[in-house]
């Protein structure tokens, strides 16, 4: 039997949430209709997936299963209705991805004079959405920065760059020539990723700037975004002993259409495609 994919919306809603009454909120739907939906999924697939008692309800293991599977199944289908109302639409259309300081115009300048009617735009994204938004359809192609989560992702590497420390101007390390990372134990830092106990975690390179400017903790950043993002109130020191952070260029493995590829072999030629300033 086929799956439905709303009632799969309708289990992914109930899964996230772990309540049946909130779910319908979000779903704007009765709650005795969502229940029969659920049920009804249950016998499609011949397995419970939540276990309901008085202290509220849980995923089984087919329930964990279904949740994984389910959200990439509603991934793909989002990612085919884009693509489909993109054709719909008319002129050809190519959304290329890219981290703060990476620049692309120079290979979207190529990639335009050889497509001259395809339309390109240029979209921001940030560590925590990168390989959604390509999963999704939303972006075609994107640089990135690792780490990715390269799972049905293809990936080309294209360049490393040093880090530099950002530090507040009137850190006691601000204006020297360089450091080493050993400097910069007991500082507390600003991390993207895995925040361990004392790190102060944010999201966007904005929150960066205003963190550290305001003398919340310190962090590395690529030599690109330093160079960017000039600040009377921030301080940039290389660090030649942290690990160089890499760009790559990635696009959904599943969904390498004629315009990614042109695109990638463009940049492929460029040697080292985007580069920072």
């Amino acid at each position: 039997m086929d799956l439905d994919l709303r009632k799969v919306r309708y289990f992914v809603t109930v899964a996230e949430l772990l309540h049946f009454g909130r779910a319908a909120e979000r779903l704007h739907i009765a709650q005795p209709v969502l229940s029969r939906q659920i049920r009804a999924l249950e016998k499609d697939l011949g397995a419970d997936l939540f276990v309901r008692d008085s202290r509220g309800v849980a995923l089984t293991d087919a329930g964990r299963q279904l949740l994984e599977d389910g959200r990439e199944l509603l991934d793909a289908a989002e990612g085919a209705r884009r693509r489909v109302r993109r054709a719909a639409l008319g002129p050809r259309r190519l959304v290329v991805g890219f981290r703060a300081g990476v620049v692309v115009t120079p290979v979207l300048r190529d990639f335009g004079a050889v497509h001259p009617d395809v339309e390109t735009h240029a979209r921001r994204v940030e560590w925590d959405d990168q390989e959604d938004l390509l999963r999704d359809g939303s972006v075609d192609v994107a640089f990135l920065r690792r780490p990715v989560r390269d799972e049905g992702l293809t990936l080309l590497p294209l360049h490393r760059e040093t880090r530099v420390a950002m530090l507040p101007a009137d850190h006691r390390l601000a204006g020297k020539q360089e450091l080493a990372l050993a400097d910069l134990d007991g500082e507390t830092w600003l991390r993207y990723h895995d925040p361990r106990p004392g790190d102060v975690p944010i999201r966007t390179i904005e929150e960066k700037f205003e963190r550290v400017a305001g003398g919340a903790g310190i962090t590395l950043v690529p030599r690109s975004v330093a160079e960017q993002y000039a600040r009377p109130d921030i301080s940039y020191v290389p660090v030649p002993d942290a690990e160089p952070d890499e760009v790559l260029l990635a696009w959904d493995a599943g969904r390498a259409t004629p315009l990614v590829a042109a695109f990638v072999e463009i940049a492929r030629r460029a040697g080292t495609g985007a580069r920072g300033t």
